[in-house]
């Protein structure tokens, strides 16, 4: 596992990946099924490996943190990135940030309230800066809808040091327009923020607001094909990137029609990746009368991304 501070320039080598956690019928974690995904990741290019909603660590408690992390940092690659979350009530986080402070992730991405939560601006900043003292090390933070923390308050935490980065993940009918990500890049270091909803918004916020990576559920089916999206986007070839993000949006509508996590984790199993087994409660498998739609648009994924392999490979 990877080891070594932050950079921006982690942020962009690779798609960040937010993979399901595999579990056994009695909801033990699953070692050998978690790492074979690892290993589809890496052999598609992928190096950081970021668990957090796919992976329902909303619902893990400090019980079996220490085992569950333990195992992914064990699986991953020498120069693989695996980065846990904490979370996502404040309790829990500093609990499971004292379990990381003494383990070598060199950072960790606070999860956010879920919306009707109590929390206030200032006091998320608090929350947040309290967990990464506890935790040693610069977090990561997720900004998933309004309300939760503005703009100021989240580049604050960046330009002190409190945050390595920020996992932007408000949803838009239109990503263009975004009143919350045009204020946040002109407050902070553009290079530290992270397209956060895989690849459906990933061309508009690398080309129109100057980010420089993004993260992806559906990279878990096909991580070539990914990692080519985000090669294009740095090189500006926007139409070759256009492409190339066709191929994921099958899979992404039944995401979004259905559930994203819930989706994502059957489509792992169907496509014959890695066995994800059972949900862990608060969260239930996908209803089996969908199984035929998602298993059809990650086959597909799944065949395309072996093809542009073999394509690139041949180039």
């Amino acid at each position: 596992m990877k080891t070594s501070p932050v950079t921006p320039a982690d942020l962009s080598a690779s798609v960040l990946s937010v993979p399901p956690l595999a579990r056994n019928a009695d909801l033990r974690v699953n070692p050998d099924a978690n790492r074979a995904l690892i290993r589809h990741l890496e052999a598609g290019g992928v190096r950081t490996l970021m668990y957090g909603g796919n992976a329902n660590f909303y619902n893990i408690g400090t019980g079996e943190y220490a085992v569950i992390v333990d195992s992914l940092a064990e699986a991953a690659g020498k120069d693989t990135w695996v980065i846990p979350s904490v979370g996502p009530d404040y309790g829990k986080a500093m609990d499971q940030a004292a379990i990381l402070r003494d383990r070598k992730f060199p950072t960790a991405m606070v999860l956010p309230l879920p919306q009707g939560y109590p929390c206030t601006d200032a006091g998320a900043a608090k929350g947040i800066r309290r967990i990464a003292e506890a935790f040693g090390k610069p977090v990561i933070v997720y900004v998933k809808a309004e309300g939760y923390i503005s703009p100021e308050t989240t580049a604050a935490l960046l330009n002190d040091g409190t945050a390595c980065a920020v996992k932007y993940a408000i949803v838009r009918n239109d990503p263009a327009k975004d009143d919350f990500l045009a204020k946040l890049v002109t407050l902070t270091d553009r290079s530290k923020i992270i397209s956060g909803i895989g690849e459906r918004p990933a061309i508009v916020h690398l080309r129109d607001f100057g980010l420089k990576g993004f993260t992806s559920g559906s990279v878990c089916v096909a991580p070539r094909g990914s990692m080519r999206l985000l090669e294009l986007l740095k090189a500006q070839r926007y139409d070759e990137a256009e492409k190339v993000r066709a191929a994921y949006i099958p899979l992404e509508d039944a995401r979004d029609e259905y559930s994203p996590i819930r989706v994502l984790h059957e489509a792992v199993t169907l496509a014959g990746i890695a066995d994800m087994g059972p949900m862990l409660p608060m969260l239930s498998n996908l209803d089996s009368q969908h199984h035929a739609r998602v298993k059809e648009a990650a086959s597909k994924l799944l065949a395309h991304d072996r093809a542009l392999t073999a394509e690139l490979a041949a180039a």
